[in-house]
């Protein structure tokens, strides 16, 4: 197909790139592991990780997964949030031939019990403050081995064992438990596992680019998530795509393995997740975040040292923005302000360019492409309102509900063709069947239109669509617009039930100025929205509801919460 977007390219980002030159993304980890054993990998609570500590605890951890007796490629659970264990325990499932399945932490039982069951995991690696929700839920799952993480493990012997003491019984964050250990099952502390492993050794595993890597399951907002199967080949052709695309951008920086690149996001997440994995391949280390919704603290590790990328969702961004040390920061390194996640407002852009000084690049992915699908070009000097250009090997279609394509200014379904898209979703066949048009493009469930450039516009989800007297009306578009209102933090549209117009708009706002009045966003709205694009009704609110992510979940809202 033609690729118009391939004429708007910055200079030197290449058309394509080769994932063969990679057998496996095992190849590729441990290819940078000898490669930069002596550099720096991590810091959390400012205790710092080696590449060459990363490759010999994984080594271990992987040794210990094996001599378990999983089959090859089980299925290893992975609960746990952005500590140095993460990492480890990554690589070590990798390294050893198996399949990671991220979880995230926060999880209600239900929701774990769902994940466990569904990707047959046999193993788990859990921080001990969730251990009591794996404990409601373990026995009707397939899970036979536990490996049970303390905050403190890879923090040092003396800091280590304080953050432990500190968070089971001063913070009082590890609720009780107790792990049943019946049909053979058994609980064993991760440094026990590890130590284990030392002795054991691991074996060499045979592992191809069609090998299973992970499954990543989706937010499930609208039901049961599934387990977006993610194989080696995807995970690698999204790093090198990664790759092509951002490093442009650190010109200044020199050498990309002195980058600084902070992890705020969840590692559990595809988005974060392949920003590590790209770190990785770089050999550039990471600022480990273990709980970015403490503001303050994020924003005291900010001031510590330079960092050169900042991948965020659009309400960290802003969260950060309202923080009134922020501005404290030095921010003369930061090359990258990354948005995916979530539609980023306008509004949040020019606050955080006019702040910082460093534009905020907009991208679009999923957790079906490894994250990766379009971005903008990372040297933009400001923000552009569109998720940008398809990346290196990326082909994108508008297509319409028969699965045509569209001609270029033509509003459709975006679809998505390349190395990076998974193959399907584990273990449902009539779900991938309906995932995937005739000609092999995956079905994102976005509305967009491409222009001349090449560049695509998100119009929203077909899911979110308000229908008003007839009249098609998206939540992104009344966002952005009300974003810009002055005196609004952060806002959510949404349809609710109207005898007259069928549906009408409802629009939940959070302020940061005490004398906004509704009768002011009103005024705001009709200066700046055709009439049946108008709010219906207008209420204020402290927060919004949001995912773990940080994704504003506007089911919650249509549903009264």
């Amino acid at each position: 197909m033609d690729r118009p977007w391939l004429r708007s390219y910055p200079d030197g980002v290449p058309h394509d790139i080769d994932v063969g030159q990679y057998r496996s993304l095992t190849q590729l980890l441990e290819e940078s592991f000898r490669k930069n054993a002596s550099r720096p990998f991590s810091v959390c609570m400012e205790s710092w990780m080696t590449y060459g500590q990363l490759d010999e605890l994984s080594t271990a951890l992987g040794g210990w997964l094996q001599a378990q007796g999983l089959e090859p490629g089980a299925r290893v659970a992975i609960m746990l949030p952005n500590v140095p264990q993460f990492a480890v325990t990554m690589a070590a499932i990798l390294r050893a031939g198996y399949t990671c399945v991220n979880v995230n932490p926060l999880y209600t039982a239900r929701e774990l019990e769902h994940q466990l069951k569904d990707s047959g995991a046999s193993a788990i690696v859990i921080l001990e403050n969730f251990a009591h929700t794996l404990e409601e839920v373990i026995e009707r799952t397939q899970v036979r081995h536990v490996v049970l993480a303390s905050m403190g493990d890879l923090l040092g012997f003396w800091y280590g064992r304080w953050i432990t003491f500190a968070v089971r019984h001063l913070a009082k964050m590890v609720p009780a438990y107790k792990l049943p250990l019946s049909q053979g099952r058994q609980v064993v502390p991760f440094m026990r596992a590890v130590s284990e492993g030392r002795q054991l050794g691991m074996k060499p595993t045979q592992q191809t680019l069609d090998s299973v890597a992970f499954l990543q399951y989706t937010g499930g907002t609208t039901g049961l998530s599934k387990g977006a199967v993610l194989t080696h080949r995807n995970i690698v052709a999204a790093i090198l795509q990664a790759e092509a695309w951002f490093t442009p951008a650190l010109g200044k920086v020199g050498d990309v393995g002195k980058c600084n690149l902070v992890a705020a996001l969840p590692l559990y997440h595809i988005f974060a997740l392949t920003l590590c994995l790209l770190g990785i391949r770089w050999g550039a280390h990471l600022t480990l975040i273990p709980n970015p919704r403490d503001i303050g603290k994020f924003v005291e590790v900010l001031k510590r040292r330079p960092f050169h990328i900042l991948p965020a969702v659009n309400t960290l961004f802003n969260a950060l923005l309202q923080h009134p040390q922020f501005r404290s920061v030095d921010f003369s390194q930061l090359c990258v302000s990354q948005a995916g996640g979530m539609a980023a407002s306008e509004g949040t852009a020019r606050q955080w360019q006019k702040v910082t000084g460093c534009a905020m690049v907009e991208g679009w992915g999923m957790s079906e492409t490894c994250a990766i699908g379009t971005n903008n070009p990372v040297m933009a000097r400001e923000f552009s309102g569109t998720i940008g250009l398809p990346l290196p090997s990326i082909e994108v279609a508008i297509k319409d509900d028969a699965g045509s394509s569209l001609a270029l200014g033509e509003s459709g379904e975006i679809c998505i063709k390349g190395p990076n898209v998974m193959p399907g979703y584990y273990n449902q066949a009539d779900e991938t069947a309906k995932a995937f048009t005739p000609d092999g493009f995956m079905r994102t469930g976005d509305i967009g239109v491409m222009d001349e450039r090449g560049y695509t516009r998100i119009i929203d989800r077909k899911k979110d669509m308000i229908l008003v007297s007839g009249f098609n009306v998206f939540p992104n578009e009344l966002e952005n617009v009300i974003s810009l209102c002055p005196g609004v933090v952060e806002c959510a549209a949404v349809g609710i039930t109207d005898e007259k117009t069928g549906e009408a708009i409802k629009v939940y706002v959070v302020k940061n100025d005490p004398i906004l009045t509704e009768d002011d966003v009103m005024k705001y709205c009709r200066q700046h929205l055709t009439g049946y694009k108008v709010p219906k009704h207008i209420e204020f609110r402290e927060d919004l509801p949001k995912s773990n992510v940080g994704k504003i979940l506007r089911r919650e809202l249509r549903n009264g919460k």
